[in-house]
């Protein structure tokens, strides 16, 4: 706990980065307008907060100018007051997508790799007893940071990764891990940290880059997948439910499987200009530039053995 309690106060500092204290002014700048009243919220697409009457036209002016210090925004979107912040990924998505096979109501949830909190915000509809977001990164942080000054949660956001969660200093009852995995060189130790981080009987949501087979197999790009350089393994689906089995799970169950398309990631004014069309051959959709098949997601459920 100790060592855990350092690497909180040393992720803290990187609040400080040439780069992020833009950022970190742009809460600053918006905490009267975030303070003035309490905003009520609501768990839809379009994560709402506030309406366009609750601030003049210089407040507005003031919010929107803000906002755009903290592009981009990756996951989303977001309504704060009446200003729409439109993310590369259209998180309302894959959140729908997964609503029908969780019930939070009253557990201890994780989502690492929260990005700027997205997913979380949406899952405050189950009234949790406790939601903890794991991510390293100060960009995320201070996008969770901006919209949680008007939501006022009392989420808990950890500039932490996955390989800190087993000296958590509780377990989850719920961990959700969504667009992580393929980023992990070993995936099966990682997995295996996601069980030894529940309750007995907790359970995970977890996603993958998937390849289609029957064979326990898996892809190892080169350098690049889609022109991501971190990606290692890229599993078929009983490939993936192996390493689950192995890692200490069971009732191993296919929630769905869907390909990557531009109505759920495309460039916008609040992102990078580069998206999943510029990553796709521009001959051949199936194709990434690369000559792999292109993106397409498992979603698996399991519970800890």
């Amino acid at each position: 706990m100790k060592n855990l309690e350092k690497i909180k106060l040393e992720r803290e500092k990187w609040l400080t980065w040439k780069n992020i204290v833009p950022m970190r002014d742009a809460i600053r700048n918006i905490q009267n307008i975030a303070n003035k009243q309490t905003y009520n919220y609501e768990c839809v697409d379009w994560f709402q907060v506030g309406n366009r009457e609750n601030l003049s036209d210089e407040e507005f002016e003031l919010l929107t100018k803000n906002a755009q210090t903290l592009i981009p925004w990756r996951k989303g979107p977001f309504d704060i007051c009446g200003l729409q912040i439109d993310s590369e990924w259209q998180s309302n998505k894959k959140y729908n997508l997964l609503r029908p096979y969780f019930n939070l109501a009253g557990k201890v949830v994780a989502d690492v790799g929260c990005n700027n909190g997205y997913y979380m915000f949406r899952m405050l509809e189950d009234k949790p007893k406790k939601l903890v977001g794991f991510d390293p990164s100060a960009v995320f942080r201070s996008q969770f940071d901006f919209v949680n000054s008007f939501v006022k949660s009392d989420i808990v956001y950890e500039m932490l990764g996955v390989e800190h969660i087993e000296m958590y200093e509780h377990k989850f009852d719920f961990i959700f891990m969504l667009g992580v995995l393929y980023h992990r060189s070993d995936p099966i130790s990682t997995l295996k940290a996601l069980a030894k981080s529940l309750n007995p009987n907790g359970e995970v949501i977890v996603d993958s880059f998937m390849i289609d087979g029957d064979d326990e197999v898996c892809l190892t790009p080169f350098e690049r997948y889609a022109m991501i350089p971190n990606i290692y393994f890229i599993p078929t689906v009983n490939c993936f439910k192996n390493w689950l089995n192995r890692a200490g799970f069971k009732d191993i169950e296919v929630l769905e499987i869907t390909k990557t398309d531009s109505t759920e990631q495309r460039a916008t004014a609040w992102s990078f200009e580069c998206s999943l069309e510029d990553f796709l051959d521009k001959t051949d959709d199936t194709k990434t530039v690369e000559g792999y098949p292109a993106p397409k997601r498992v979603y698996l459920k399991a519970r800890r053995k």
